[in-house]
C-alpha cells in the first residue's frame, strides 16, 4: 500500500489531470458562437461536435479500462494526456467544420484514458472510509477546470480570438503527461488488504464486462450516469449560448457568469459532499445515494424556475441555476464512491469504463445533439408563428431556451433512479465483501 504523502502527491497530480480535462473539453462551449458564426452552424451541428467526441471516450474508454486492470495505469494515463492535448491545440488551427470534427475525435481518444485508469488508482490508495472524499477531490478538477475554462477562454477569446483558446490549454496538458510518467504504480487491492495480483488474462476480454452487468445496484448506476451525463453535457455546452442569446450579455461577461454557475458551484457541493458522504456510509451503506437522491430531486424545481424568468434577469437566473448545480454535483462522490463499493479491487478500471460507456453512450453523446435538435425546432416554429421567412438570432434564442426545458423533467429521473439504487446496494456490498 501507498505511504499517506506518496497517496496525497498521486491525488493532486490526479486532480489536476482531471481539471485539465475538464477545462479543455469546455473551451468549445465557451467560444461556440464565434465558431458557429465563422462556420456558419445550426445547434444540432454544435451538438454533434461534442458526440462524436463522446461516443469515440465512450467505446476507446472500454479496452482501456480492461488494460487498466491488467497493465501500467501510470503509462496509459500518461500517454491519454499527452494524446488529447496535442489534439486540443489542432483545434485551434481548424479550417471548417470537419477539421474541428476530426480534432474533437482526437481529444476524445485520449481523454477516454483518465477516468478508467484515475478511478482504479484512487481506489488502491484509499481505504473505503476516506474513498469518497479522495474521489470528491479529484472530481474538484470538473468544477475547476470548467470554471477556469469558462472564464478564461473567454477572455482570451475576446482579446486574440477564439483559436489562442485551444492553443494556450495544449501546453500544461504536455508538461503534466511528462509528469505522471515519473510516477509510481499503485498497489492492486493495496487500500482494501486483498491480493494485489491483477485478473488473469485469460479470462477474456468480455468475461468480466458480462460479471460486471450482473451486479444490480451496479445496472442501475450506470442508467443514472446516462441521465447525469445528459444534462451536464447539455447544459455545459449550451449554457454560455443561452446566456448571450436570452440574456443578451458580452462573451467575456458570459465566462464569468458560466464559471460560477457551473464551476465555482461545484466546489463548494463536492468539498462538502465527500465529507458527509463518508460520513452517512458509517452510519448506513445506502446513505449516500439515499443522500444523492434527495439533493438531486430538489434540483429540477429550482431550474425550471429559473427559466421562468424573464429575459434580462440574469442575477437571479444564476443564483438559481447556481443553487441547482451545487445539488446536481453531489452525483459523483456519492455515485463513483458506491460503484468502488460494489465490484471488487481487481475490475475497479473496467467497472469504470464500463459505467462511462453507457452513461456517455446513453447519455452525455446524444444530450447536446438532442437539445440542439430540439433548439432548433423550436427556432423554426417561433419564426413560422411570427410570420417569419428568415431565421434570426432572437428566434435562436427562443429555441434554445424553451430546449433547455428538459433538464428538469431529467433531473426527477434521476432521482428516481438513485433511490432505486439505494434498494439494492447494501446486498451487493455484502456480496463483494463475503
Amino acid at each position: 500500500m501507498s505511504k499517506p504523502r506518496s497517496a496525497n502527491f498521486t491525488l493532486f497530480v490526479l486532480f489536476a489531470i482531471n481539471m485539465l480535462n475538464f477545462y479543455d473539453r469546455q473551451i468549445l462551449a465557451v467560444v461556440s458562437e464565434p465558431v458557429r458564426k465563422e462556420f456558419l452552424l445550426g445547434d444540432a451541428a454544435l451538438g454533434w461536435l461534442n458526440t462524436v467526441f463522446v461516443l469515440l471516450y465512450a467505446f476507446i474508454g472500454l479496452p482501456l479500462g480492461r488494460m487498466s486492470d491488467t497493465g501500467s495505469r501510470v503509462k496509459i494515463l500518461s500517454g491519454g494526456v499527452a494524446v488529447w492535448s496535442v489534439f486540443t491545440g489542432l483545434s485551434g488551427l481548424a479550417a471548417g467544420y470537419w477539421t474541428m470534427f476530426v480534432a474533437r475525435i482526437g481529444v476524445g481518444f485520449g481523454e477516454a484514458a483518465c477516468s478508467p485508469a484515475s478511478n482504479s488508482m484512487l481506489g488502491d490508495l484509499f481505504p473505503a472510509s476516506k474513498r469518497a472524499r479522495s474521489i470528491s477531490i479529484f472530481m474538484l478538477g470538473l468544477p475547476i477546470g470548467i470554471f477556469l475554462s469558462n472564464v478564461l477562454s473567454g477572455i482570451i477569446a475576446r482579446s486574440y480570438g477564439w483559436r489562442m483558446t485551444f492553443f494556450v490549454a495544449a501546453v500544461p496538458g504536455l508538461l503534466l503527461a511528462l509528469i505522471v510518467a515519473r510516477m509510481s504504480e499503485p498497489a492492486r487491492g493495496g487500500a482494501d488488504n486483498v491480493s494485489t495480483a491483477a485478473p488473469a488474462a485469460s479470462t477474456g476480454f468480455w468475461a468480466p464486462f458480462v460479471a460486471l452487468m450482473k451486479i444490480p445496484t451496479l445496472r442501475w448506476l450506470m442508467l443514472s450516469g446516462a441521465l447525469q451525463n445528459f444534462s451536464i453535457y447539455a447544459v455545459n455546452a449550451f449554457l454560455p449560448a443561452y446566456l448571450m442569446r436570452w440574456h443578451k450579455l458580452p462573451i467575456a461577461q458570459v465566462g464569468v457568469v458560466a464559471g460560477l454557475v457551473l464551476g465555482a458551484t461545484g466546489l463548494l457541493s463536492l468539498v462538502l459532499t465527500g465529507f458527509v458522504a463518508d460520513r452517512l456510509h458509517v452510519w448506513r451503506k445506502d446513505g449516500r445515494l439515499l443522500f444523492s437522491s434527495i439533493t438531486i430531486a430538489l434540483h429540477a424545481p429550482l431550474f425550471y424556475v429559473a427559466l421562468a424568468l424573464p429575459q434580462g434577469d440574469t442575477m437571479t437566473f444564476a443564483w438559481l441555476v447556481g443553487i441547482s448545480w451545487v445539488l446536481f454535483y453531489t452525483y459523483y462522490a456519492t455515485v463513483y464512491a458506491s460503484i468502488h463499493e460494489v465490484v471488487p479491487p481487481a475490475l475497479r478500471g473496467s467497472a469504470m469504463s464500463l459505467y462511462f460507456f453507457w452513461m456517455y453512450v446513453l447519455g452525455g453523446a446524444f444530450g447536446t445533439a438532442i437539445l440542439g435538435s430540439i433548439s432548433d425546432r423550436a427556432a423554426k416554429a417561433a419564426m413560422t408563428a411570427a410570420g417569419a421567412t428568415e431565421m434570426s438570432e432572437a428566434f435562436r434564442a427562443t429555441g434554445l431556451h424553451d430546449a433547455f426545458g428538459i433538464v428538469p423533467v431529467i433531473g426527477v429521473l434521476l432521482a428516481v433512479m438513485l433511490f432505486v439504487a439505494s434498494r439494492t446496494i447494501t446486498r451487493d456490498i455484502e456480496r463483494v465483501s463475503a
